[in-house]
């Protein structure tokens, strides 16, 4: 067996975070994907995004975003780059790119200027705001579109100001968003000869995670607010407890798990009082449930309550991040894992979420820039003076 992207050549022309989250997805999945950094400006920016770094070059953040992947130096700014580019696309499946939505038209990465060196060629898009538009060359990022797509208006409590996400969340969903759609992409070109543009959008993504809290006004006007305690906006209990030494997340989202949580606490009588009997009495009692379930539940610690609700009542203490990541259940199910590197003996990351079976992870790092353009290029047909006139020209 191999793993299920193996024999996928991707070339990507990104940088920062949401193209290179998306494609790294692809790398752990087996891809080959071939990522062209500038020379001229010293490649991904990401590189040089602090506060940590393994080495010259090789920031924590770069890490966590480029593993397994290949590098090869290219300035598309050049005019002899495009014949190398040429020779590049002949062999790839798709290319993809992050960059401001005007540029790929003006770098020529759309399907109507590649697609001459290669019918099936899918050329994938991640942009601001899109390639089309009034705001196609606007530059735009994560926290500008969590504000404008209302996210901050429900995250944080309510007599509080208005709060983001405390991760870039759009850009991780809209990396994996636009390898979605380069996938079915791909598996179309595959069956049909025939390449083609996907696009995608930071916006697009914010605004499509709205999703049931958008069906709601579209077709209702009801406004979804931040509620107290990150409460769901309909269920209750689905909420933050306090605990003799922290917090709770405690949901009952199903009926079925309210006589459960009322037996498991010592209060068996809730399950049926009219104040509490279902949906939508817990939900006009609210406050006074939340009241109840603090005063039963600061009677013990998390972890005690823990050891009597899990696997019963859906539950999760609140950890910090460190606290996270050293979790026990984390290290059982194999979350992080070890790389070997060339400064630091090993370094640690986080493994892919995506589990094949009779398939061990691939395990790799982050590339040097320009790691692989001598193989990449030898592979494409150059010969070592070619190479070396190249890379004096700029070229590479």
């Amino acid at each position: 067996m191999s793993l299920p992207l193996t024999g996928v050549r991707i070339i990507a022309f990104e940088q920062y975070g949401a193209g290179p989250f998306g494609t790294q997805q692809l790398a752990d999945l087996g891809a080959e994907i071939i990522k062209i950094e500038n020379p001229a400006d010293g490649g991904d920016v990401g590189r040089l995004v602090g506060p940590h770094y393994f080495g010259p070059g090789d920031s924590h953040f770069f890490e966590a975003f480029n593993r397994n992947k290949k590098s090869l130096t290219l300035n598309l700014k050049h005019p002899e780059s495009r014949a190398v580019l040429a020779d590049l696309v002949k062999s790839a499946d798709a290319t993809f790119d992050n960059l401001r939505g005007d540029l790929a038209v003006k770098l020529k990465l759309t399907y109507a200027d590649l697609g001459q060196y290669n019918p099936r060629i899918v050329c994938g898009h991640l942009s601001a705001y899109g390639r089309t538009g009034s705001r196609a060359a606007w530059p735009g990022y994560d926290y500008l579109m969590q504000a404008e797509a209302g996210y901050l208006s429900v995250t944080g409590e309510p007599d509080g100001p208005p709060a983001r996400f405390g991760l870039s969340i759009v850009d991780l969903m809209t990396g994996i968003t636009a390898v979605t759609g380069l996938l079915a992409g791909i598996i179309d070109a595959r069956a049909n000869g025939k390449g083609r543009d996907i696009d995608v959008s930071l916006f697009d993504v914010a605004l499509t995670n709205l999703n049931y809290v958008a069906a709601w006004y579209l077709n209702e006007g009801a406004q979804v607010k931040r509620e107290p305690r990150s409460s769901h906006p309909s269920l209750t209990p689905s909420q933050l407890y306090r605990t003799k030494d922290g917090w709770l997340f405690i949901m009952c989202n199903k009926e079925k798990f309210w006589p459960h949580l009322a037996q498991a606490v010592g209060k068996p009588e809730w399950a049926t009082h009219p104040d509490y009997a279902n949906y939508k009495a817990r939900l006009s009692n609210r406050a006074q449930l939340t009241r109840d379930l603090d005063a039963v539940l600061g009677t013990a610690t998390t972890a005690e309550w823990l050891e009597r609700l899990a696997g019963t009542v859906p539950v999760a203490p609140v950890y910090d991040v460190a606290q996270a990541l050293e979790n026990p259940f984390v290290h059982e199910r194999g979350c992080i894992m070890e790389a070997p590197h060339p400064a630091r003996g090993t370094i640690r990351t986080l493994g892919s979420p995506i589990r094949c079976a009779g398939e061990d992870e691939k395990i790799g790092i982050a590339p040097s820039l320009g790691q692989h353009t001598e193989e990449l290029l030898q592979e494409a047909g150059y010969d070592a003076d070619r190479i070396s006139q190249l890379t004096k020209a700029g070229v590479l």
